[in-house]
């Protein structure tokens, strides 16, 4: 069977993870989040691993949800849509709570979800073609899952905009918002990463998961108020999945219509 996430960690311990679904865009449904979920499991407890690189195949980074896939939990219960939830939350959780160092490798656009796996990571480099939208309003739903892990990386400000906006935003937008750390062009995009592998792999694996733990600990929320918006934002997402609004919103996308709120003239 094919590999939704391929994994290839190479003699210094540098691990590089590749979304392997190219044809859908890197799209998520379970079966990728449940392979990358436990490949991150896998690298975190293997001590010669010293540093995460998240990546895509083919020209996206990630389109974020399969929306074929979002269709047929829409037909689910609002619990059976919370568990789904839980296990996209428990991949963010698990990625943004690495022990390891990890790098974004954004190869090419990243939309919905996808920027959630961009925020979640330690460094996030990009390319000019690196466009982000967070476009989950126009399918009458909300980044909630990914919600913590984005207003952390741009504030709340900027993500009241692009929460509600659902712009399409160029690499320099979202460089210059705290989405990404450097654009690079596609020529020079592995030598900006293999600079950020070789800088890490200069200082002590354990002062780099010291490092990160102290960022946690001086952040506002506690680790208690962590897994409580992990499960309430989980919640909020499957409500919005099964009500109306969402139903009418995944329905006129995967028909090619306009959805019932807006102006069909314009």
């Amino acid at each position: 069977m094919t590999e939704y996430v391929e994994l290839n960690i190479d003699a210094r311990g540098v691990a590089t993870l590749t979304l392997n679904r190219p044809e859908k865009h890197n799209a998520f449904d379970y079966k990728l989040i449940a392979e990358l979920t436990g490949k991150l499991k896998q690298l975190d407890g293997d001590p010669a691993v010293r540093v995460v690189v998240l990546t895509g195949a083919g020209k996206s980074f990630s389109a974020g949800a399969d929306l074929n896939w979002m269709r047929s939990m829409a037909d689910y219960s609002e619990e059976q849509n919370r568990d789904d939830s839980l296990a996209l939350a428990e991949l963010m959780a698990v990625l943004d709570g690495l022990s390891r160092p990890t790098i974004a490798r954004v190869n090419g656009a990243v939309f919905g979800g996808g920027v959630g796996l961009v925020a979640c990571c330690d460094i996030a480099v990009g390319t000019p073609y690196a466009k982000m939208a967070l476009t989950e309003v126009k399918l009458g739903l909300v980044p909630a899952v990914i919600a913590p892990y984005v207003v952390r990386a741009i504030g709340p400000r900027q993500a009241r905009r692009h929460f509600q906006t659902a712009e399409v935003m160029p690499a320099e937008t979202a460089q210059a918002i705290g989405l990404l750390h450097e654009v690079a062009s596609p020529e020079e995009l592995d030598g900006r990463v293999e600079a950020f592998v070789a800088a890490l792999l200069q200082a002590g694996p354990e002062a780099l998961a010291a490092a990160k733990k102290l960022v946690v600990m001086t952040d506002a929320a506690s680790t208690e108020e962590h897994e409580t918006l992990k499960r309430e934002t989980a919640a909020l997402i499957a409500r919005m999945r099964v009500s109306e609004e969402g139903q009418e919103g995944l329905s006129a996308f995967l028909e090619k219509r306009k959805p019932a709120w807006t102006d069909k003239d314009n």
